[in-house]
């Protein structure tokens, strides 16, 4: 299903976890898939969140390659952003377990970012994180290290393993300092449409138990319930679409 611009920049003005509570209304999948764990975090949660669609590829460095430039395959890698249908997000699976050396730097993130890239996510580490963070590039790892070692790039399009999450070619991915989210293709335009009204529910608690005056559990039970009945039509709105 075609995504436009448009949607891709509406939904980049939710913060992850609204995006994961508004695909829980449509029940297209279990509540406790389609996200990275916790071995994922984002370098620099200051940034604005990151959409777009992956670009994958298998990864080591803890033994030299058989022959060739270890930077061989990129020229590969960054081909296949021209066959997505927007921005690309590189996802890497790091296969040495733990991480022995740097998945990127800033090369690959100077590169990646001035071919249209949105950001990048490995499951191994990064380095140059000032340089990178001087580029406005949203980086996810599973942590930092100082050396590429003998790093390169093992397989590109192929299906990884990334925080728990399986990632495949063309996958619709949203992430911020809260985590990395897969958001089904087939429910993205309405997961967008729905987004401020699913705010706006949010807001009926959020403003009784921020505001003045004296709280009671009465009052915040008929806040929740308020919210609950918004909810409901969403929700009913939301399956309907699929």
């Amino acid at each position: 299903m075609a995504i436009d611009a448009t949607t891709l920049e509406k939904l980049a003005q939710f913060d992850t976890p609204t995006i994961c509570n508004i695909i829980e209304l449509f029940d297209v999948r279990p509540r406790n898939t389609g996200y990275m764990d916790g071995r994922i975090r984002s370098a620099f949660p200051e940034m604005r969140p990151m959409v777009g669609f992956a670009t994958t590829a298998s990864f080591r460095s803890d033994a030299p390659p058989r022959g060739g430039d270890v930077y061989a395959t990129l020229d590969r890698q960054v081909e296949t952003f021209a066959d997505l249908p927007g921005p690309a997000v590189v996802v890497f699976q790091d296969l040495d377990d733990p991480a022995v050396a740097a998945t990127f730097g800033e090369v690959m993130c100077s590169t990646y970012q001035a071919f249209g890239s949105a950001g990048l996510i490995t499951s191994g580490g990064g380095r140059d994180l000032d340089q990178v963070r001087a580029l406005g590039y949203p980086v996810f790892t599973g942590g930092t290290i100082c050396a590429h070692a003998y790093c390169h790039i093992l397989h590109v399009g192929v299906p990884v393993r990334v925080g728990g999450l399986v990632v495949y070619p063309g996958d619709l991915l949203h992430g911020d300092a809260n985590g990395v989210t897969d958001i089904p293709l087939k429910i993205a335009k309405a997961v967008a449409d729905i987004g401020d009204e699913f705010i706006s529910a949010e807001e009926i608690v959020m403003d009784y138990v921020k505001g003045p005056g004296t709280k009671t559990v009465a009052g915040l039970a008929a806040a929740r319930q308020e919210f609950s009945a918004v909810v409901a039509k969403l929700t009913e709105r939301a399956k309907a679409s699929v």
